[in-house]
């Protein structure tokens, strides 16, 4: 009996299956073949003021070179916050192999549509996270530990997601420790359900809080699994889906009971 369902479907056809997991292993680059350090169009960057925690915006990126980063909205979200003109801030992105990279720089253009910092350096950081960390506006769910059965639902934005955890964004009040089931919604994905714990809240005002969530410990294959997943979202490869006789839609993830 697991402790979370990883995809929250059926298995089908094992033919079926074994054709989709190699699709899927097309398209995910192995870190060793991959460019490593690389800026590229389209790239998402998180940008934090200095001496700030929280981040101020992600977008991605329209224009780059060794002085300037010209960020543009990512699809589907609405419009930057917007920041005075000249003051420092710190970006991270994450090249063709997952590796982080980080500048710092000042604010040339800050408006609700568009984003651009002059000034740019890269830094080297030596603390590395553990694991690649997408920050991707999704719908999200949480549902209380004992609501095994999914029936109180509570609407939620996620932030960020990893392998490790993640972050979301609701009007509900939790405490820190506290257990969750969550549901999240990745693009054109099957909904992935997690267990999790609250290591970390923050109030954002208007009556919103973001909670920091760690997963339960994943197995390597539902972590090697949801890598692939991040790697496609990152990259902007589309998950191939396929209709089955029934009518539902089957993809190269799999099954584990709770």
């Amino acid at each position: 009996m697991g402790i979370f369902s990883f995809f929250s479907r059926e298995r089908e056809d094992d033919e079926d299956e074994d054709e989709l997991l190699e699709e899927e292993e097309v398209q995910y680059v192995p870190s060793r073949e991959a460019s490593s350090g690389q800026v590229y169009k389209g790239m998402q960057i998180e940008v934090t003021l200095k001496d700030s925690r929280e981040p101020l915006l992600t977008g991605q990126i329209t224009e780059h070179n060794a002085a300037v980063i010209a960020l543009a909205r990512l699809p589907g979200e609405l419009s930057f916050k917007t920041a005075p003109l000249g003051a420092d801030v710190s970006l991270v992105g994450y090249d063709k192999r997952l590796v982080p990279i980080h500048f710092s720089g000042t604010i040339e253009e800050s408006s609700r549509t568009s984003f651009r910092v002059k000034n740019l350096k890269r830094e080297v950081h030596t603390e590395v996270r553990d694991n690649f960390r997408l920050p991707y506006s999704a719908p999200a769910t949480l549902y209380r530990q004992e609501d095994t059965l999914f029936t109180t639902p509570e609407e939620c934005q996620l932030v960020d997601i990893s392998t490790g955890g993640c972050c979301v964004q609701t009007d509900y009040v939790h405490m820190e420790d506290e257990i969750l089931r969550i549901r999240v919604k990745l693009d054109d994905y099957t909904p992935l359900t997690f267990l999790g714990q609250i290591v970390r809240c923050m109030e954002r005002g208007e009556g919103k809080f973001r909670y920091g969530i760690l997963f339960a410990q994943l197995t390597e294959r539902e972590t090697d699994s949801l890598n692939k997943t991040l790697y496609n979202l990152q990259m902007g490869i589309r998950e191939t889906h396929r209709r089955t006789s029934g009518g539902s839609w089957y993809n190269s993830g799999y099954h584990r009971d709770d």
